[in-house]
């Protein structure tokens, strides 16, 4: 039981950015002029895809999950920070806190492992 919870547990992680990476991609105009909005040079929007869509299939996989899962909870709470800092709005802060509860996800990850089923336990 404890494998499974672990893959659903990851599989949730991953997906956000999976998907995440996949529409920036989709949108990219887009979302390098919000970045650029925030004050988020352009230039990162490339790294930042790579990080959630690589970053995304190795947690799921379980594949380097720990050593991935400290950039991740990083750049997590980074967008928060720079995003979702409007806290007299409640769709930002709900933003937010549900950026900061990811990261409290990926050092969870980074503490215990990926679980049995992954490829390999780094």
């Amino acid at each position: 039981m404890t494998a499974a919870t672990s893959l659903l547990g990851r599989t949730l992680l991953a997906l956000v950015f999976i998907l995440a990476g996949v529409n920036k991609l989709q949108g990219y105009e887009a979302t390098a002029n919000l970045m650029q909005q925030f004050g988020v040079p352009a230039i990162l929007l490339p790294g930042t895809i790579g990080l959630e869509i690589l970053g995304g299939l190795a947690v799921l996989a379980g594949f380097y999950a720990r050593s991935v899962a400290i950039p991740m909870a990083l750049f997590t709470l980074a967008t928060a920070f720079i995003f979702h800092g409007n806290f007299s709005d409640d769709v930002q802060l709900a933003m937010f806190l549900k950026n900061l509860a990811i990261s409290g996800g990926f050092l969870l990850l980074f503490a215990h492992g990926p679980g049995a089923w992954a490829v390999n336990d780094r």
